[in-house]
């Protein structure tokens, strides 16, 4: 009886060590994405930032033109404020007060515009970044891709954004390709 105690005592504890920790033998397969970076480099970021660019250099240039033209009444009202009848001044002074509000309403719209086109682009790109991680963790088994921007310490090691940046950048030329062929075909 006793020996039998002492073997499954012996058969326990071998179980405990060399078989439990087999069960955890799996390393979960954990990726970090940088979608700052991935906006920065890839095509479609650099892109997206190059219209936003001219878009925004269009309206600034808009809006420098608009001010022009109020301080250039602004001028000419001082100039001839003292030769003017008090009604025409007046009038004047009015004018110059809707333009400036005019201004100031074309550039709230612009901003808005401006953010309208940036949150367009930024969505554009991260629903297809998120199409391209889905099959990157699907295909390569990972356990759990994160973006970088809660992270406070990650190795290097984990980090899959310049594999996302190739895989987007090729998929983003194909695309490219594909519209040029449906273009020339029309």
């Amino acid at each position: 009886m006793r020996t039998l105690t002492v073997i499954l005592m012996a058969v326990s504890i071998s179980f405990c060590f060399f078989i439990v920790p087999s069960y955890g033998a799996d390393v979960a397969k954990i990726g970090v994405v940088d979608f700052q970076r991935i906006f920065g480099t890839s095509i479609a970021g650099k892109q997206a930032k190059a219209e936003i660019q001219k878009q925004g250099k269009q309206m600034e240039a808009d809006l420098k033109n608009k001010y022009a033209e109020i301080e250039e009444i602004k001028k000419k009202l001082e100039r001839e404020a003292l030769v003017m009848s008090k009604e025409m001044r007046g009038e004047k002074e009015r004018d110059l007060r809707i333009r400036i509000n005019d201004f100031k309403s074309l550039q709230k719209r612009y901003e808005n515009s401006m953010r309208d086109v940036e949150k367009k682009f930024v969505t554009r790109i991260r629903k297809e970044l998120f199409e391209i991680v889905q099959k990157i963790g699907k295909n390569e088994g990972y356990l759990l891709i994160i973006e970088r921007v809660g992270v406070l310490y990650s190795p290097k090691t984990v980090d899959i954004t310049d594999i996302i940046i190739q895989k987007y950048n090729a998929s983003f030329a194909e695309k490219a390709e594909d519209k040029s062929k449906v273009k020339k075909a029309e």
